[in-house]
């Protein structure tokens, strides 16, 4: 199995130029979905995921189980506005390890968006669904949101007994609107809406516990909408946190 870290170095200028072109710039500047649009349309069925946007700087870290020869192929079809938007002409990727121990320390970053599934099908907010109908600032204000967002986000790592966190502080939080289609409507078209919720960084230690199941995680990501710029697990070696 091939597992590797991919970078990528968009061009700011030009991202933004295709994100509004395109429409999918999100009210907040939010530029997960144009940049799940551009992936997919370099790399197709491949295209790399989670992934993680850091801004103009330090450009976007991703996951990918394609070899670096096929990534490359596939980046060389691309059109010269999208070549341009993720900066093509120069990103790497090396391997990333895929066999890790029962019990290994390891510091994590992770920037998730903790929602859950309502009743009647819509996204809610971990933290509101968990109080109710009682007002946020009766039930411990920003410290209970992060006590239960840090039990949600332990609830994903030990999802087959992938990993267990250690200690885990909420380092940014924000109400962010993000982009997502809906379902096709009558002209089978599906338009583009901006939805709210919680975009929330976390940082800390966990132990790895099923050495598979975890390789998968780190595959997969964490939470929802792993596929525009959330979920994605980034490893460090624990004294660093």
């Amino acid at each position: 199995m091939t597992f590797q870290l991919m970078h990528l170095q968009p061009d700011a200028k030009a991202l933004a130029t295709w994100a509004t072109r395109h429409g999918v710039l999100s009210p907040d500047g939010d530029y997960g979905y144009a940049l799940h649009g551009l992936l997919s349309a370099a790399f197709g069925e491949q295209a790399p995921k989670p992934f993680r946007y850091f801004g103009g700087r330090q450009g976007l870290l991703a996951y990918t189980e394609a070899s670096l020869d096929v990534l490359r192929m596939n980046a060389s079809l691309a059109t010269p506005d999208v070549a341009r938007a993720l900066g093509l002409n120069d990103f790497d990727a090396r391997e990333f390890p895929i066999a890790w121990k029962v019990g290994q320390m390891l510091g994590f970053e992770v920037r998730v968006r903790p929602v859950v599934r309502a009743k009647d099908g819509r996204e809610r907010d971990v933290f509101l669904h968990a109080i109710g109908d009682i007002p946020a600032e009766e039930n411990g204000g920003m410290s209970q949101r992060s006590a239960i967002y840090s039990e949600w986000l332990s609830k994903q790592f030990l999802v087959d007994d992938a990993a267990s966190i250690i200690e885990t502080q909420m380092d940014a939080f924000s109400l962010t609107r993000v982009l997502r289609k809906d379902c096709a409507g009558e002209n089978g078209k599906r338009k583009v809406r901006a939805v709210t919720g919680p975009d929330v960084n976390f940082k800390g230690r966990m132990l790895v516990g099923n050495p598979e199941a975890f390789a998968r995680l780190l595959a997969r990501g964490v939470g929802r909408h792993r596929a525009f710029g959330f979920g994605m697990l980034l490893l460090k070696p624990a004294l660093s946190c």
